[in-house]
């Protein structure tokens, strides 16, 4: 139930946040993240289709696929109804609205977990110790935990979306860093 209290309130902030503060957050967010893979040198970069409420970081799949692949997900369920997630290489032309409303890659074949280097991930509410609250689904958690995965994985938040604390169970996965637009 705590869970559920966190997201409900740290939506709220997010939805109070201007139009301007967002764009203004989001350009400095991508800034860092830009910086933070010239630094890796990653070959495969997996980035995600923002919601109106995450962070906007759409613009930096042009950006990157200039120089590295950059595979973004496609989420649906397994035949037994569980949540699933997987990657396909980014193609602009390819791009449709999938589940959720979001933004996904269109055909080809997933991405391997253990072919991406860097992985870029939304989520709720983070701690700067890299503690994040995702939507209740488990997709990414689910991702991180896979065997092979073993890319470095950067959170993206606003500012009001990090927390001093959050609950971590079992099966919550952390990311390396955080990255807010602070």
């Amino acid at each position: 139930m705590e869970k559920k209290k966190i997201r409900q309130r740290v939506k709220a902030q997010v939805l109070s946040l201007s139009a301007e503060e967002k764009a203004t957050q989001s350009c400095a967010v991508m800034a860092r993240l830009r910086s933070a893979i010239a630094d890796r040198q990653p070959h495969v970069v997996a980035l995600f289709s923002p919601l109106n409420d995450e962070v906007q970081i759409a613009p930096l799949a042009d950006l990157l696929a200039q120089d590295y692949r950059v595979v973004l997900p496609r989420v649906g369920d397994r035949e037994d109804g569980t949540p699933e997630m997987e990657f396909f290489d980014y193609a602009p032309q390819a791009m449709a609205s999938g589940a959720y409303g979001i933004i996904e890659p269109q055909g080809g074949e997933p991405c391997r977990a253990e072919e991406i280097d860097l992985m870029v991930v939304p989520g709720v509410a983070f701690t700067r110790e890299g503690v994040r609250l995702g939507r209740g689904k488990g997709y990414y958690d689910r991702y991180l935990a896979r065997e092979g995965f073993r890319a470095y994985t950067i959170g993206v938040c606003y500012a009001c979306q990090l927390c001093d604390a959050l609950p971590c169970g079992e099966y919550d996965r952390k990311v390396d860093i955080v990255v807010a637009g602070e």
